[in-house]
This record gives structure tokens, C-alpha cells and sequence, in this order.
């Protein structure tokens, strides 16, 4: 492989895993100061988890000779312990090896943004069961229908989504968004609504800083997959920055015309929404196209956020809504906004194209959302007959973080004790009370007061 080409692949991946902190401090924001590092263990756990899995037998699934040639799964034996991955193949393009560790990260993402549908009930024990019986059962299969190629001379038969229906998904909108996505809201269902519905995300802050490390890592996510520093990953880079922008636009407009005014949460999530919806069409869409998927991707997700909550579904953290329906909407885009002078060399219908790309991509959503949402909800129903996935009502009012894992994120009471920060420096004021240097020891509002 060229030195540059392997520099970029590298520079990627290391992109790729740096979206894991990011993810959990977008969640972990968005969840109540009790709950915050529950949620950022459950998508951190994912990384070791899937990682380990995918050494065992996930590689085998999702990249092995097709089991019968039917191209459901990947013979589970034939990389078992990652057995030949390590070969160096000589081909001059990116080695298995590399195929191996970057698709571990797509699974162990894909699996992580699931855990948003369980924010504040779940036990960890039972979440550390579930994740691994997901991968196995679910993401697997739906990544070898996705990802496998065909190698006609190697013998190889591969998915058939990708070989047999043609779908075309750049990098994931099927198998990683709209799977993650439909199983976070299946989760969600088995596991029933919070107790408090009221809660609201904790630092706004933090989600916007959880926000730009994914868009920064994005760029590893979608021009990684262009397997090097050429053409396709200049033009997917460029793409992905365009339709995370529009993104917000998108998102941030239907709110000021839904509510009166757009938020920072807001802005966050249509971001993020915008990227979902470029994944599957990075490489089918000019320009304008990406402005478009991106704007199509965060406002018609800013819609499915308020149609959610109508229904009283209690999937708490929007994954469904981010990653389900903006996954949706961005393989849509594929047959609408698809440019011919684009690197996939594909032709929306709304330029003259043919009709035959409708009917592939829309039975690869209809397919996935099934699969995914059906097979979560069994195994989830299953382990909570078992094991039980919920904690008790003590455990869930009290949070997470205390009484699962016997950590608070904030110390507040620790603070408060030591006497330390401004109130332990303030002069007294004309009635008395300590006023905060640099005032006159007037009555001021603080979060603590309120």
C-alpha cells in the first residue's frame, strides 16, 4: 500500500475512535448530573465488547464466505481468532487487517448509540449481556448484507443487499444508522418510560462539545471508507462537512417556526443529523445535493421529534429520530439527489434517472428497520424475562451513578463542605450576607437559589 494511502487510513481510523468520547459526552449531556456516567459507560463499554467479539467470530460473520452462498452470514469459522487477518496480502491497497480494525469501530458505534434508548433504567450487568447478543444477532448479519463484496475469484459470495440487490450505501446508513436507530427505540419499548419524564439534559455544553468531536470524527467515519488518500475521500470530506451545516439549519428552522425559537440542543442534534443522513449518499451527491440532504435530514428529523413525543414513546435520548428516520431519510436521498457526475456515477429520479433504484433502496430500509426493530425487541423481551433489564424505582429516582456505580459526576456536596469558590471569598454586604466579589451584595438569582 502507498505510504499516503496508509498515512490517511491511519489518520482515519484514529478519527473513527476518538467519536466513542465524543458520543458519550453527547449523551452523557444530554441525560440527567445523576445518570451522566451510566450513560457514558454504556457506550464506552461497547468499544471493548464489540472489540472482543469481533476478534472471536464477528470478522468471520460480517466479511467471511457467505454460509450456503445465500449471502445472510459469513461462514463464523473461517477468520475465528482472526486467523489469516494478519497476512499481509501484497495487493498494494488497504489489507484485511486494516478492513478488521475499522470495522470493528463501526460496530462497537453502532451498538453504542443503541444504549441512548436505555438512558437511566437499564442495569449495566444486563446491558453488558445485551450488547454482545445484538452484535451477534443483529448487527452481524446486517453488516455482512451491507459491507461483504463478492470476490469472484477468490470464490467469495458476500451480502446480498449490497451484491444480489444492489443497494448502494457509502458507508453505513443501513447497517449502522437506521439499525441503531430502530433497535434504540425497540429497547426503549421493552424497557418501558422513565419514571421522571421530566428530566432534562444536564450540560448543554458538554452535548455541543459531544457534537463537534463527532462531526470531526465523521470525517475519519466517511473518508476512511474511500480506502485511501485519493479523489473519493476528498469528495466524501467535502460532502459530509456541507450536509452536517445544512444539518442545523434544517433542524434550528423548524423549530423557530414550531416553537418560536431554535436551541442549542437544537443545533446539536440537527448537526449530527445532517452527518447521519449523508452517510448512505456521501459519494452520490454534488454540492447542492449535500446541502439538501442535510437540510432534508435535520428538519424532517426536528419533525419526527415532536411526532414522537405525540405518541408517548419514551425513547429518551432521540437516537430513533437522529439516527433511524435521518438514516431514512438519507438513502432517500440516494434515489432523489443522486448526480451523475458524482463519484458513485449514479442518477436520482428528480434528474432524469431510473426508476429502478427506488424499489432496491427502499426494500434495504424496509428490510433493516424489520430485522433491526424485530430481532431487538425479542432478544431484549427475552433477557428481561431472564435476567430483568430494569433497575428498581429506588435505584432509578435516586440515579444511576450512586447506586450502580458508586460515583457521582459532580461533587457538589464535597464543594459545599470545603467551603471553597466565590462564596468562600465574599465580603460581607450592607445587610450582612456575602456578596460575590465585584458586587454590592445585592439579591442575585443562582442555579442554587433556584
Amino acid at each position: 500500500m502507498p505510504a499516503a494511502d496508509l498515512a490517511w487510513l491511519l489518520a482515519a481510523f484514529a478519527l473513527v475512535l476518538l467519536m466513542f468520547p465524543g458520543l458519550a459526552l453527547f449523551y452523557g449531556g444530554m441525560t440527567s448530573s445523576k445518570n451522566a456516567l451510566n450513560m457514558i459507560m454504556m457506550v464506552l463499554s461497547t468499544l471493548g465488547i464489540a472489540s472482543v467479539l469481533y476478534v472471536l467470530l464477528g470478522h468471520s460473520m460480517v466479511s467471511g464466505d457467505s454460509l450456503g452462498g445465500l449471502g445472510l452470514i459469513g461462514n463464523p469459522v473461517e477468520y475465528l481468532g482472526f486467523a489469516g487477518v494478519h497476512d499481509d496480502a501484497g495487493s498494494g491497497g488497504p489489507e484485511n487487517v486494516f478492513w478488521a480494525a475499522f470495522f470493528i469501530l463501526f460496530a462497537a458505534i453502532t451498538i453504542a448509540i443503541v444504549a441512548s434508548g436505555a438512558a437511566g433504567r437499564m442495569k449495566f450487568s444486563a446491558w453488558l449481556v445485551f450488547a454482545p447478543v445484538w452484535l451477534t444477532l443483529v448487527y452481524f448479519p446486517l453488516a455482512h448484507w451491507v459491507f461483504a463484496a463478492d470476490d469472484e475469484e477468490a470464490g467469495v459470495t458476500g451480502g446480498w443487499m449490497l451484491n444480489s440487490l444492489e443497494l448502494h450505501d457509502y458507508a453505513g446508513g443501513t447497517a449502522v444508522h437506521m439499525n441503531a436507530g430502530v433497535a434504540a427505540l425497540a429497547l426503549a419499548l421493552v424497557l418501558g418510560k422513565r419514571r421522571n419524564q421530566a428530566e432534562r439534559p444536564h450540560s448543554l455544553p458538554l452535548v455541543v462539545l459531544g457534537a463537534g468531536i463527532l462531526w470531526f470524527g465523521w470525517m475519519g467515519f466517511n473518508g476512511g471508507t474511500a480506502g485511501g488518500a485519493n479523489f473519493l475521500a476528498q469528495y466524501v470530506i467535502l460532502t459530509t462537512l456541507l450536509a452536517g451545516a445544512a444539518g442545523m439549519a434544517g433542524f434550528c428552522l423548524v423549530e423557530r417556526l414550531r416553537d418560536g425559537h431554535a436551541t442549542t440542543l437544537g443545533l446539536a442534534s440537527g448537526m449530527i443529523s445532517g452527518l447521519v443522513a449523508i452517510t448512505p449518499s456521501a459519494d452520490a451527491v454534488n454540492s447542492i445535493g449535500a446541502l439538501l440532504v442535510g437540510f432534508a435530514g435535520g428538519a424532517v428529523v426536528a419533525w419526527a421529534c415532536t411526532w414522537k413525543k405525540k405518541l408517548g414513546i419514551d425513547e429518551t435520548l432521540d437516537a430513533f429520530a437522529v439516527h433511524g428516520v435521518g438514516g431514512i431519510v438519507g438513502t432517500v436521498c440516494v434515489i432523489l439527489f443522486a448526480a451523475s457526475d458524482a463519484p458513485a456515477g449514479l442518477t436520482g429520479i428528480l434528474f432524469g434517472g431510473s426508476w429502478d433504484i427506488v424499489w432496491r433502496e427502499i426494500v434495504a430500509i424496509t428490510v433493516t428497520c424489520v430485522y433491526s426493530f424485530g430481532m431487538t425487541y425479542l432478544i431484549a423481551w427475552a433477557l428481561d424475562r431472564t435476567m430483568g433489564l430494569r433497575v428498581d424505582d429506588e435505584t432509578e429516582l435516586e440515579g444511576l451513578d450512586v447506586t450502580v456505580h458508586a460515583e457521582s459526576a459532580y461533587d457538589f456536596e464535597r464543594g459545599s463542605r470545603m467551603g471553597t469558590g466565590l462564596a468562600a471569598t465574599a465580603t460581607p454586604g450592607p445587610s450582612g450576607a456575602a456578596a460575590e466579589p465585584g458586587t454590592s451584595g445585592a439579591s442575585q438569582s443562582s442555579p442554587a437559589a433556584t
